[in-house]
């Protein structure tokens, strides 16, 4: 009984170690070779920072990199304000279609939400597709995820803290502003997070609403790759994906219960 029990633990380990290494092996692989002195990824010959130097003098690339954090802060933002509003509505309401409306965008998929909203900024808004464009898309499908962890957090509160406020005669902003705001503020700084790290890394929504003339980082990471994936894609991926795993975990720190979708 306890060598079947120790059998079956080793198999564990090893699926879950097997699984762990096609999730993060390939990341390491781009991790490594952005470090390697050759022009092609075909083989290992020495360790540079050349790489590195090169994309601190791409114009291109850092006007790519300046756009994607320009949208991912106004993005972020508005996202967070929205689905605060939102995730709140939810919590009070509980209004099964107000929800579906704010959660659709997070489960449609991306190509049809990008295509949908192509044709919506042309056809009816008669926009030009641009700055502006890419803002109002990542806004879009970045509210729904702020609303669930604001709509998380609520849940995780006592209800008797806000009956206690409004017995003492505290008005409904009054009990926003000084009960339920200061403690909803890591999930709302968490959804925030959330939403800066999707904006920064989307591609297909941004490939359809940016137009011509606007690039962002992962728009010019796919036109080199068209070409060959040179160690320069390799070392500007390594640093998207680091300051991607910096957001993540420092939303985690702020708000650890919330991103674990606790209700």
């Amino acid at each position: 009984m306890h060598n079947g029990a120790g059998r079956r633990g080793m198999w564990l380990w090893a699926a879950a170690l097997a699984v762990y290494a096609f999730l993060y092996l390939p990341l390491l692989i781009v991790i490594v070779y952005s470090f390697n002195d050759s022009r092609l990824n075909a083989e290992w010959v020495g360790f540079t920072w050349h790489w590195y130097d090169v994309l601190l003098h791409d114009e291109d690339m850092l006007a790519a990199a300046g756009n994607s954090l320009f949208i991912a802060v106004v993005s972020s933002f508005s996202a967070t304000v929205l689905g605060t509003m939102a995730g709140i509505a939810m919590y009070r309401y509980k209004m099964k279609v107000l929800t579906f409306m704010v959660m659709a965008p997070v489960a449609m998929p991306e190509i049809l939400l990008g295509v949908s909203l192509l044709l919506f900024f042309i056809q009816v808004l008669n926009l030009t597709l641009g700055m502006l464009s890419i803002v109002l898309a990542h806004i879009t499908f970045s509210i729904g995820f702020v609303a669930i962890v604001v709509r998380t957090s609520l849940a995780g509160l006592d209800e008797s803290m806000f009956e206690a406020a409004r017995d003492s005669g505290a008005s409904p902003w009054e009990t926003f502003r000084y009960i339920t705001f200061p403690l909803i503020l890591p999930g709302v700084i968490a959804g925030g997070l959330m939403a800066f790290t999707l904006s920064l890394d989307d591609f297909v929504i941004t490939f359809f609403t940016a137009g011509v003339g606007v690039s962002t980082l992962p728009l010019r990471i796919y036109s080199m790759i068209k070409i060959a994936v040179t160690p320069e894609v390799n070392a500007v991926s390594t640093l998207l994906m680091l300051l991607t795993l910096t957001i993540i975990v420092l939303a985690s720190r702020i708000a650890p219960n919330v991103l674990r979708f606790k209700t």
